[in-house]
Parts: structure tokens; C-alpha cells; sequence
């Protein structure tokens, strides 16, 4: 069975523990989870969710990012950008939905034109997985 870090989430997750000076049963209260399975987490023998790691970092006040990354949740540092420029745009409240979509696709393009995200395609592409924004390059002129 293959681990995805989570050895070193447990250890990072007791080492903030005990950086904010609380008992296994103390933050496992104040995030909400069961001390048995907050001590199985620690351990590295359970992979957490990306809800219960965020209640974890909400009670150690650190950032869920962190813990994403550690848990293999989140690739690295480039990930976390995406889907917090994402969520900026999606939540942007002087956007349509329409025009978020259009903004998603020239952002995803721009991203594939650059080398970066290969895999986005069925969240802002259209059925066929092609962007529907046109390639930017040099600008044409009539005459």
C-alpha cells in the first residue's frame, strides 16, 4: 500500500500540536474529530480528508494549504496559486457566471500555454476538452 506523506503529516501535525502547547485530546476536540483517530493520524497509519485537515488547521491556526501540500492533496506551491486564483474568480461577485466561465478559459489557456495545467480541461473546457478562447499571438490588422 503506497503512502502519500503521511508519515510526515503526522509528524508535522504533532509537531504543531505541540508547538501550541494542547493535548491530543484537546485539539482533536477543538477541531472536531475523535482522539482515536487524531492519534491514528499522527502516527501515519490514517489519511485524513481535506475537511478534517481543515478543521485540524483552523484549531492549530496554521494554514489547511500547508497540510494539503504535506498530505499530497495539493502537488505544490504552483497548485495552491491555481486553486486560490480560481476561487478568487469564482467568487468574485461583480462576475456573471458567464463571464467567470470566459475568465477560467483564457486563464486555463494561458496556464497550457506556458506548460502548466494539462489536467484542467474538463473543469473550464468545453465537451471536447479544447478551450474555446483563441491562441493569443500577434494582432492582425485589416488593409
Amino acid at each position: 500500500m503506497a503512502s502519500l506523506n503521511v508519515g510526515n503529516l503526522g509528524e508535522y501535525l504533532r509537531e504543531q500540536r505541540r508547538n501550541a502547547q494542547l493535548s491530543l485530546r484537546q485539539l482533536a476536540d477543538a477541531a472536531g474529530v475523535s482522539n482515536p483517530y487524531l492519534s491514528q493520524i499522527e502516527r501515519g497509519l490514517r489519511k485524513p480528508s481535506a475537511e478534517v485537515l481543515q478543521q485540524v488547521a483552523k484549531a492549530l491556526r496554521i494554514s489547511a494549504e500547508t497540510l494539503y501540500v504535506r498530505a499530497g492533496i495539493l502537488d505544490a506551491e504552483r497548485d495552491r496559486d491555481d486553486v486560490e486564483t480560481r476561487a478568487v474568480i469564482l467568487a468574485d461577485p461583480s462576475l456573471n457566471e458567464g463571464q467567470k466561465q470566459v475568465l477560467l478559459q483564457v486563464y486555463e489557456s494561458f496556464r497550457k500555454e506556458n506548460g502548466f495545467g494539462a489536467d484542467a480541461d474538463a473543469e473550464v473546457g468545453t465537451a471536447d476538452g479544447t478551450a474555446s478562447i483563441p491562441e493569443a499571438g500577434p494582432k492582425q490588422t485589416a488593409g
